[in-house]
C-alpha cells in the first residue's frame, strides 16, 4: 500500500479551496461599479457659490437630481432614526432587524416590516427587483458589498439622491425645491423630518395625498428625535407646528437660456457657473424692465452679459428679458446668437492701427464723401467735417473715417485681428467682407464681442504680450480714453463730476435698425447689451444710444467696486502706463500727426512705441514765405464749415497749390444707378471742391463739354454704362480728372 506524501491535500480540501476562492471572486466583483447607471438625472446648473440657477426635468420625467454634496445633518439625522437607527454601527445587514420584521410578519400573517437597512434599500433602488425573499437575500449580500466600497456618509448619499419622494419627484434635492421652495441644506426640523418619512410610501402618503398620515408620521419621528436628545423640547414643539407643504413649488428660474445651454451640451449633469446668483437676479430685475418699456416701441428682445475683467469669468448672463413671455424669440439666446456688429468693432481698428503706428491718437483723418468700388458709407447724421481726429471720430463712431483706416489698415489683416482676438462668427474670407467689415457687414455675438473688451482691459491691467493681439499698453489707454468720451445717456460730463463711474464703452448700429449695441469696460468688469427682435425685424429709430447705452449704464451702476488694487487701475479708471512703455514724441498739435519741418507748433506726448514708423505732417506747407496749415480743397471744403479758425489761402497764394478737386466720386469708382420706383434712372451729382469758390469751373464727361459752374460746383450727370471720365478746368487753366465706371 502506497504512502500519502506528505502535506499533500485531499480531493475535497482542494474542492472546498477552489470553491472558496470562487466565491470570495463572485463576492469581490458582484457589485457594478455604477450602481445606477442608465438613471437618467435632472440637468442642474448652479452659480458660483452652489446656489440654484434653474434645472430641467430628466429624460425619462422625473425631478431627480444628480448625486450632491454632503448629505444635510438636519435630513440624515431624521433619517437614521426613522429607518435605520443602527446604520452608523451595522455592516449593511442588520440581523436584529431581520429577525424582528420575520417574527412580526409571522404573526401578522401578512409582510408589515421588511427589515431593510439604508443600505439595503439602495441595493434595492439600484436593481429595482421583485420584493421576495429571494431577492431580499441578495440585497443582503450586496449591502454588505457595498459598506465596503463606501462610507457611511457615501451610503447616505446614494439613498439621498435616489430615494421616491411622491410623484415624479426623486431623490431629496429635488424635493427640497419642490416641496419647500429651498436647497435641502435650509430644510428646518420639521421639513426635514416630513422628507425622511416620505420615501417609506410615497405612492400612498404624500403631501397631496394622506396627509393626515403623513402628517402623524412626522410628528412621531420627531418625537422620536426628541426622546433620543436630536432636538429639545422648543425646536419639538416649533417642529410639529410647520404646516404640511401644498402644490409643488416651481424650481428658480434664473439665467434660464444658459441653463437651456447645460441641458443641450451636458444633459444629466450638474455644472456650477461663475454666475453671481444675487447680481443675476439684478440684472434680470433690469432688464426686464427695460424690455417692457422697448416692446412698447417695436423692440421685443433685450440681452445682456456681464464678465469679470480679472478672470474672464461671466458674473450674469441674460440671453433675453422676460423669457416665460409667450413671443416669438424668446427663447432665443442673444447672448450667443450671431448678429450684425455695427459699429461695435470700431474700437479693434483704432487700437490696432495705434499699436502697428499707422496712425497716432489724433491723426487727422479724411471725412468725405467717397466711393471704393461701389462702397459709398455714409456717416449716420448723414453730414461730413472734411477732417476729423482719429480719436474724435471713434468717440463719435463716424464711419467715413472709418472705413479710410480700415483700407489703409487692410481687410485681411483686419479680419485676421478680429478672428485672433476670438471672434469665431468670422467664418468668410476677408474679400467677402470687403470695407463693410468695419460697418456691420459681419456677424458677431454678444458673448464673444464683450469677452473681447474685456481681454483688452485685462491685457493692460497684466501686462501679458502674449495673451491677445492688442497688447501695447499705450494704444490701449489711448483706446479707453477715447472711448470714455462718448456721450453718456445720463449726460454726465466725467470731467466735472470726478466721483461717477468713468467707462470706456461703444454703442453700435446695424443696417436697418435691426441691432442696437452697447459693450462698455472698466478695471473690474465688461458689460454687453444688446436690443432688437431675435427675428430679426428692424424698429425705426432704434439705435444703440437710445436703447442699449441705458441699459449698459444701470448695469454699471449696480456692480460693486473692486477692493483689491492693480499696478494700473486706481479709482476705477485705467492709470497711464510708465516710463519705459511707451516713446516720447513732438506732434503736431493741428494735423495730429509727427512734426514736420513746417510745423511751428508742436505737443509732447506719450505715444506707443511703434509710433515712429508714423508719417510726419503732411498738411503744413511752406508757401511763400511763411509755414500754413492746408488742406487738401475736398477735405477744406466741409472743414472750414466747421472750423472758423480755419484760415484758407489767399487767391494769390492758392496758385501756387493745387486749387481744387473732386469730392465724388472719387478716381477710379464703380457708380452703380438704381431705378427709381417708376422705374426712372436718377443722375448722379458730381461734386468739386475749389480754393476758390467763386472761380467759374467748365466741365466736360469723356470729350463733350457740359457747362460751367461757380460758387457751388455741382453737376448732376446720367453717362451711359461703362468707362467714363469727367474733366474740369477752371478759368486759370487748373484741370483735373476722374475716371470711373457706371453699372446699372
Amino acid at each position: 500500500m502506497r504512502r500519502k506524501r506528505c502535506g499533500s491535500l485531499g480531493t475535497v480540501p482542494k474542492i472546498l479551496i477552489i470553491l472558496g476562492t470562487v466565491l470570495i471572486v463572485a463576492y469581490l466583483f458582484c457589485l457594478p461599479r455604477d450602481l445606477f447607471k442608465g438613471t437618467s438625472y435632472s440637468t442642474v446648473v448652479t452659480d458660483s457659490a452652489g446656489e440654484l440657477l434653474g434645472a430641467r426635468i430628466a429624460a425619462d420625467g422625473q425631478w431627480r437630481f444628480p448625486e450632491g454634496e454632503a448629505v444635510p445633518e438636519k435630513y440624515a439625522t431624521a433619517l437614521i432614526q426613522f429607518e435605520d437607527k443602527y446604520f452608523r454601527w451595522h455592516p449593511g445587514v442588520n440581523p436584529v432587524s431581520l429577525l424582528r420584521a420575520l417574527w412580526g410578519n409571522i404573526r401578522a400573517g401578512h409582510i408589515t416590516s421588511g427589515g431593510s437597512t439604508l443600505t439595503m434599500q439602495v441595493i434595492r433602488m439600484s436593481r429595482r427587483k421583485e420584493r421576495t425573499l429571494w431577492q431580499k437575500g441578495i440585497e443582503a449580500i450586496l449591502a454588505t458589498r457595498l459598506e465596503l466600497r463606501c462610507s457611511k456618509d457615501e451610503i447616505l448619499g446614494l439613498y439621498a439622491a435616489h430615494a421616491p419622494f411622491g410623484g415624479n419627484v426623486v431623490g431629496l434635492e429635488a424635493a427640497a425645491w419642490r416641496y419647500f421652495g429651498r436647497p435641502a441644506g435650509e430644510l428646518s426640523w420639521g421639513e426635514a423630518a416630513t422628507l425622511a418619512v416620505l420615501p417609506n410610501a410615497p405612492a400612498s402618503i404624500h403631501p397631496g395625498r394622506a396627509r393626515g398620515e403623513l402628517l402623524a408620521k412626522r410628528n412621531r419621528l420627531l418625537e422620536g428625535l426628541l426622546r433620543h436628545g436630536e432636538i429639545d423640547s422648543l425646536t419639538y414643539g416649533l417642529a410639529c407646528e410647520e404646516p404640511l407643504p401644498e402644490a409643488p413649488h416651481p424650481l428658480p428660474r434664473h439665467a434660464v437660456h444658459l441653463v437651456d445651454h447645460y441641458h443641450q451640451t451636458a444633459p444629466g449633469v450638474r455644472t456650477r457657473t461663475t454666475v453671481r446668483l444675487p447680481l443675476q437676479e439684478q440684472v434680470e430685475e433690469i432688464t426686464d424692465r427695460w424690455n417692457r418699456e422697448f416692446t412698447a416701441i417695436g423692440a421685443a428682445d433685450l440681452a445682456a452679459v456681464v464678465l469679470d475683467v480679472r478672470s474672464g469669468n461671466v458674473l450674469a448672463w441674460c440671453g433675453n428679458a422676460n423669457p416665460d413671455w409667450q413671443r416669438p424669440g424668446s427663447q432665443v439666446d442673444i447672448v450667443r446668437a450671431p448678429r450684425s456688429t455695427g459699429s461695435i468693432l470700431k474700437p479693434f481698428l483704432y487700437c490696432a492701427m495705434l499699436q502697428e503706428g499707422e496712425i497716432l491718437p489724433h491723426t487727422l483723418l479724411p471725412d468725405i464723401p467717397v466711393n471704393m468700388g461701389g462702397f459709398s458709407p455714409q456717416n449716420f447724421d448723414r453730414q461730413f467735417s472734411g477732417a476729423v481726429p482719429a480719436s474724435e471720430a471713434l468717440a463719435r463712431s463716424l464711419n467715413v473715417p472709418a472705413v479710410h483706416m480700415l483700407r489703409k489698415y487692410g481687410v485681411p489683416t483686419f479680419h485676421h485681428l478680429l478672428r485672433s482676438c476670438g471672434l469665431s462668427t468670422l467664418k468668410r474670407s476677408a474679400s467677402d467682407y470687403g470695407l463693410s467689415l468695419i460697418l456691420g457687414g459681419a456677424e458677431g455675438t454678444l458673448q464673444e464681442i464683450t469677452s473681447a473688451y474685456a481681454s483688452m482691459a485685462k491685457t493692460y491691467l497684466s501686462g501679458d504680450s502674449t495673451a491677445f493681439p492688442l497688447h501695447d499698453r499705450m494704444a490701449l489707454w489711448y483706446t479707453f480714453d477715447a472711448l470714455k468720451e462718448v456721450n453718456r445717456p445720463d449726460e454726465i460730463d466725467v470731467h466735472l463730476i470726478t466721483s461717477v463711474k468713468k467707462v470706456a464703452w461703444k454703442t453700435g448700429t446695424s443696417y436697418g435698425f435691426r441691432d442696437a449695441w452697447a459693450v462698455g469696460v472698466t478695471p473690474d468688469y465688461a458689460v454687453g447689451v444688446w436690443v432688437g427682435n431675435a427675428q430679426g425685424q428692424g424698429v425705426p429709430g432704434l439705435t444703440g444710444a437710445r436703447t442699449a447705452g441705458p441699459v449698459l449704464f444701470d448695469l454699471f451702476n449696480l456692480l460693486p467696486a473692486r477692493q483689491d488694487k492693480e499696478a494700473y487701475a486706481e479709482n476705477g479708471w485705467f492709470l497711464p502706463p510708465v516710463y519705459g512703455e511707451y516713446l516720447q514724441a513732438e506732434v503736431c498739435p493741428e494735423s495730429g500727426f509727427l512734426r514736420g519741418v513746417f510745423c511751428d507748433r508742436a505737443d509732447t506726448l506719450m505715444l506707443p512705441r511703434k509710433a515712429i514708423r508714423s508719417e510726419t505732417c503732411p498738411y503744413h506747407r511752406h508757401i511763400r514765405g511763411r509755414n500754413v496749415f492746408l488742406l487738401p480743397p475736398a477735405m477744406e471744403w466741409y472743414y472750414r464749415q466747421q472750423h472758423p479758425e480755419y484760415t484758407p489761402l489767399t487767391e494769390m497764394d492758392a496758385v501756387l497749390e493745387q486749387p481744387m478737386e473732386f469730392i465724388y466720386p472719387e478716381s477710379g469708382s464703380t457708380i452703380h444707378i438704381p431705378r427709381q420706383l417708376n422705374g426712372s434712372l436718377s443722375g448722379i451729382v458730381f461734386q468739386l471742391a475749389h480754393r476758390l469758390p467763386k472761380t467759374t469751373v467748365f466741365w466736360h464727361l469723356d470729350d463733350q463739354y457740359l457747362g460751367e459752374t461757380k460758387f457751388i460746383h455741382q453737376m448732376t450727370l446720367l453717362p451711359p454704362e461703362g468707362a467714363h471720365t469727367v474733366t474740369v478746368v477752371d478759368e486759370s487753366g487748373n484741370t483735373v480728372s476722374v475716371r470711373f465706371e457706371i453699372r446699372y
